[in-house]
C-alpha cells in the first residue's frame, strides 16, 4: 500500500519541525533573512505564519488539516518576492528536509508543490 506524502513527511509532528527548521533557515540566510528577522519581535505573528504554514502542507500533502489562512496569492500580494528569493527559500526547505531524513522520493514530491506554487508567489 502507498503511503501519503502526509505520512512520509512524519505527519502532523514532522511537518512542524520540517516548518520550523525551515523558518530557522530562513532567518540565518542572508538572501531572504531581511523577509523573516522582523518575526523574531513579533513572536505571536511567527507562531500564527508557522500554523497556517503547517496547516497548508498537511492538507496539501494528504494529512487531514483544514487550513485556515489566506491563499497563495493574497498571501503574498505585496511582497514582490523575487525569483531569486523564492529559489533561496526553496534551497532553505530541501535543507529542512536532508536535515529531517526525507526520502528523495519524497522531496521530488516536495519539489513539485513548490514549484506549483511558484506562479501564485513571485512578483505579486
Amino acid at each position: 500500500m502507498t503511503t501519503t506524502l502526509f505520512e512520509r513527511l512524519g505527519g502532523i509532528a514532522g511537518i512542524s519541525s520540517l516548518v520550523d527548521d525551515t523558518v530557522a533557515a530562513h532567518m540565518a540566510n542572508p538572501a531572504i533573512n531581511a523577509r523573516f528577522l522582523p518575526y523574531k519581535d513579533q513572536p505571536e505573528r511567527l507562531a500564527l505564519i508557522k500554523k497556517h504554514t503547517v496547516e497548508f502542507f498537511t492538507m496539501g500533502s494528504g494529512g487531514p488539516a483544514n487550513y485556515s489562512g489566506r491563499d497563495m496569492v493574497t498571501a503574498h500580494t505585496g511582497m514582490n518576492v523575487s525569483p531569486s528569493e523564492y529559489m533561496h527559500a526553496m534551497d532553505d526547505i530541501f535543507l529542512a528536509l536532508d536535515k529531517n531524513n526525507i526520502s528523495e522520493e519524497s522531496k521530488k514530491d516536495v519539489l513539485a508543490i513548490l514549484w506549483s506554487l511558484k506562479g501564485m508567489i513571485i512578483s505579486k
